[in-house]
């Protein structure tokens, strides 16, 4: 990490240099992608999330929280044997990815390169321990990045994955408009949403949408099916 030693963000939030948010150009499916965030209030699994997902035969990409992983082992071995899902590395603690501690939802970020190679490559390792695959794509906790940070996880060789379609707001969106933030994705799109909270509309909203996307033409796929770059 010597090499970002000293060096001076110049972009921070949700889109910062270095992060991608959409699907090569060109690309006709597009992306579903759940957080699992773990932590306080945040441990829980939306079973009905993955139900809808099978049941419609749907492809998405699970960013998975270490603490969540530790907190729910079983589910983790579980969608990581499915075909249909590919596990993503979200985090060690769920912090926001900066060389400087800028915070993001009240949420102190990462305060140095190593802390920010200690944040991404601890759960790359504990990700790796619980499926026995190596995640190639990154989502930092609350999403927020600054440039350096970025090209730190390019680095360690994952691509920072952020989002083009905002599904559930954090899992606070009511059934109808998750529904209406799925509907409103494109071919191309990165969605996001999250599966760690079944208290939330995201499943119904969720489940809602997929017959009429699929109707309307919509295939999905995995990140690793057209990588973002």
């Amino acid at each position: 990490m010597s090499a970002f030693a000293g060096r001076t963000p110049v972009s921070w939030g949700l889109e910062p240099s270095g992060v991608a948010l959409s699907l090569p150009t060109g690309t006709r499916a597009l992306a579903l992608t759940f957080d699992c965030c773990g932590g306080p209030g945040g441990e829980g699994f939306d079973r009905s999330v993955l139900s809808a997902l099978v049941r419609h035969e749907v492809a998405a990409t699970f960013f998975l929280n270490a603490r969540w992983v530790r907190a729910n082992p079983a589910v983790t071995r579980e969608l990581a044997a499915n075909p249909l899902f590919e596990i993503a590395n979200h985090g060690t603690a769920h912090l926001p990815l900066s060389v400087t501690g800028r915070p993001a939802y009240g949420i102190a970020g990462t305060t140095h390169a190593g802390a920010v190679y200690d944040e991404i490559m601890g759960a790359q390792a504990e990700l790796k321990a619980a499926t026995g695959k190596v995640p190639r794509f990154f989502r930092s906790g609350t999403a927020h990045y600054d440039d350096v940070a970025a090209g730190i996880c390019r680095a360690l060789g994952l691509v920072p994955v952020n989002f083009t379609v905002n599904a559930d707001g954090g899992a606070t969106y009511p059934a109808a408009t998750v529904m209406n933030e799925l509907l409103s994705a494109r071919p191309g799109s990165i969605t996001i949403a999250h599966a760690n909270r079944p208290e939330s509309g995201t499943a119904a909203g969720l489940s809602a949408a997929l017959p009429r996307m699929i109707a309307q033409g919509t295939t999905f796929i995995r990140l690793s099916e057209a990588p973002p770059v």
